[in-house]
């Protein structure tokens, strides 16, 4: 997946992005279920310990759609994973409010959400997942029902919550690992 997607594009997008709570009081009617899904979500001590351990700032913008039964099932994993470390900043932009983002992110051909693009301290890129993880996807697929984006208050069991948060977290842990082994941000960390 090749996008162009350059850092004043990026950096200004991050400033003008809402945090998690922001985000979803946006959309009063369908709060409660954003609201919900980050109730059940909770990490493991081995989880949290991951990511308190995280050394590089890690910023982060979704692309999302408060409407979107996906981004509501997987949406408030990642405000969880971003609670746990104070080096990540996430921050949420609707994506009919930034279509010159959203058009470079554009997943198969579509523009599909969520789309998470991490990036280093320097708004660099560094990678974009979306729409759904591999474990989401596996989910969907066993399921074969229903319609291609689930209803935001379709029902999610705890496991398949589990499994997509554990992908999740393997991914901000992935970008973390690359940030950190950097050459690059070795040297200008001097470590």
């Amino acid at each position: 997946m090749t996008h162009d997607l350059p850092t004043d594009l990026l950096s200004t997008t991050h400033a003008a992005g809402l945090d998690f709570e922001a985000y979803v009081a946006t959309d009063p009617k369908r709060a409660p279920d954003w609201r919900a899904i980050h109730e059940r979500t909770t990490l493991t001590p081995s989880r949290r310990t991951l990511i308190e351990g995280f050394v590089r700032r890690l910023n982060v913008i979704v692309v999302s759609g408060t409407w979107c039964g996906d981004c509501v099932q997987q949406g408030p994993l990642l405000a969880r994973i971003a609670e746990a470390s104070d080096l990540i900043d996430l921050r949420w932009v609707d994506r009919d409010e930034q279509p010159e983002l959203a058009s470079r992110v554009r997943i198969n051909g579509g523009d599909r959400v969520p789309v998470a693009v991490f990036m280093n301290e320097f708004f660099e890129p560094v990678s974009i997942l979306g729409d759904r993880t591999l474990n989401r996807y596996r989910a969907i697929a066993a399921r074969n029902l229903g319609p291609s984006c689930p209803l935001p208050n379709a029902p999610v069991a705890d496991s398949e919550l589990d499994d997509t948060l554990q992908d999740w977290l393997d991914e901000f842990e992935r970008v973390q690992l690359l940030l950190r082994l950097s050459p690059r941000l070795r040297a200008h960390h001097g470590d």
